[in-house]
Order: C-alpha cells, then structure tokens, then sequence
C-alpha cells in the first residue's frame, strides 16, 4: 500500500518525504483547494521546488483541487490544471465534473484521482467517473464503515485510496454546509472551513477564554483546558438547557489496527489528513505509519500492533483517537 501525506508548505513536503512517504498532496495558495488558510500551501516556484525534491528522491507529489468553483471563477481551476500539468505533477485530487472534464480533454496524460470531495460512495459511482474522466483512483469518503469499504474494493473499476489517520468530519464529504450558514463561506467553495476573518477569541478576568465564529459563540475553556480552532461541528452548545458537543465530539480517526484488513480488502493507498499541521507532525506520522507498513509488508501474518506506535500517534491525536465512525467495525 503506498502513503500519501499531508503538505501544507514546502517544509513539510520536505519532512514528509524523508519520513519515507511515498506521495504528498499539496494546494496552491488559493481557494482551488480546500485547505485555503492563511500561511499555508505552495507558490507557483514553491511547488516547483517540492515536484523536484520528491521526483529526485522516486516519490510523487499530487495536486489537490477538490473545491467547487462557480461559473465565474472557473478558469482559476482551469489554470491550476494547466499548471499542474506543465509543472509535473503526478496527478490531480479533484471533485468538480468541470474541472475533472477539463482535465481529461486537454491533458489527457495528466492522472486524476477523484477526491473524497466528490463522495462516492457506491460502485455505480466510481464506475461512472472512471468512464466519464477516466479517474485512476478514488479518496473514498471519512464516512464509510470497514465493511463498506471491503465491498467498494471489490467492485471498484480503480484503485481506492482511504484516509488512515488525522481529524475526523461528520459531514458527507463534499457537502458541508455548516461553515457557510455561520459565516457565509463555504469550505467546499472558498475552501476554508472557519475562515480565520471570523474567528475570535475572548480572555476573561477568570482566566477562561471564549471563542466566537462570525459573533456566534462556538466554545468556553477553562484556564488549563486545551482549546482547539473553532468549527461548527466540533462546537459545544446549549441543548435544552445542556451544553454539550451536540454535533461531534473532537476525535482523530486512527485506523492502525485495521492495517491488516485494509491490505487484505486490496487497499492502494493510506492517506494522512493534516495539510493546516505543522512539520513535527508530519515527519512523526509518517514515520510511525511508515514502519508499520514496511512491517506488515516483510511479514504480514506476523505483524503485530506496536504499543510504541499508538504512544507515538496518540501525541498528534485531537480529543481522542477512535476506529469509529469511517471505518466501523459494526454498523449501526
């Protein structure tokens, strides 16, 4: 199975590839992907630069251009796409019919994988785009259970990639909503869940800290209490009189201990959230999801679950870890 990870700047891609990925996705500094925050992503020089690094070293870098563009702002993606073919990048994650067309009619050599952006979720899906865009792989959605992704493998026209480990969304890939009812602007169309214009914090007297997305309050911490960026899903709220998190508790998807069944349901590739972390994160991760891999690869009827290698990720993990939610081992 081949690891894919996070870049959200030239440094990371660097971590990321001496960690031992063997691809690595990156955005422009635009909103044609859906990690548009400010500070991160690649210049046009920067991506050069990272496309050189990764091919010196026999790696890979993909594109992400998984937002949706109107009709007015169109041909930015467009041009994404031209430059991602010009500048030699091993393909494109992309969600938008548009752009994925344009894609197969004007660089035709140019790999697009479908993104989880695109929430397919059923066979009939994935086959319609490999015949419509003639998608080389698809990023299955955060939602599906283990079983779900078994049966996808096995009637799937193209390889599928699943995302193994990082930040967890409630929300069927591809169609939030809630960003854009507190604040106008959508991650899937300005690529930014939370734009960091409407985000802000309150210091009290008492040492605790409140936070406020657009005026709308999302959170209170107590003095010692770890306060993460403020999204509306992980948001605690008063529910009839009780507050609590009433959409999603803050957890970070770990599928580890799935590794042997993912590779048994013929997965092609693990994909590792955290393009907003920053360079510890991504050489840490790697490198732990690297040696598990290379381990069930040598040896796979003796690989064992490493205490050593939950320690290590449980460092990076938000709230709690969890197996639940995409890759459930019973559905409910």
């Amino acid at each position: 199975m081949q690891l894919v990870c996070p870049a959200g700047n030239l440094p990371a891609l660097q971590a990321a590839i001496d960690a031992g990925a063997d691809a690595v996705y990156a955005g422009f500094r635009d909103q044609t992907n859906a990690r548009a925050f400010p500070g991160l992503n690649f210049s046009d020089e920067e991506l050069r630069a990272g496309i050189a690094y990764a091919h010196q070293r026999g790696r890979q870098v993909y594109l992400a251009l998984n937002t949706y563009p109107d009709s007015a702002r169109l041909q930015q993606w467009y041009t994404a796409v031209d430059k991602a073919a010009e500048f030699g990048c091993d393909a494109i994650i992309a969600a938008e019919m548009a752009v994925l067309d344009y894609a197969t009619r004007r660089h035709p050599s140019l790999k697009r994988h479908l993104s989880v952006q695109g929430s397919a979720t059923t066979a009939p899906a994935l086959r319609y785009a490999h015949e419509r865009f003639g998608i080389s792989r698809a990023v299955l959605p955060r939602v599906l259970s283990i079983q779900q992704v078994e049966r996808l493998c096995e009637g799937s026209p193209v390889p599928i990639e699943v995302f193994a480990f990082g930040s967890l969304c409630i929300m069927v890939e591809g169609r939030c909503q809630l960003s854009s009812y507190v604040t106008g602007a959508s991650p899937n169309r300005h690529g930014v869940c939370s734009p960091a214009s409407f985000v802000r914090w309150e210091e009290h007297d008492d040492g605790r800290r409140s936070v406020r997305l657009n005026q709308v309050l999302m959170d209170k911490f107590e003095p010692a209490e770890p306060a993460g960026y403020p999204t509306v899903c992980k948001g605690r709220f008063d529910v009839g009189g009780e507050i609590f998190h009433a959409l999603e508790e803050p957890t970070s998807l770990n599928t580890l201990e799935l590794l042997p069944r993912l590779a048994q349901a013929g997965v092609a590739a693990l994909k590792i959230e955290g393009r907003q972390r920053g360079v510890a994160y991504v050489a840490s991760v790697t490198r732990t999801w690297r040696e598990a891999l290379d381990r069930h690869g040598a040896a796979p009827a003796a690989w064992k679950l490493q205490p050593e290698w939950q320690s290590s990720l449980s460092r990076h993990a938000e709230g709690h870890q969890t197996t639940l939610g995409p890759y459930h081992r019973s559905w409910h």
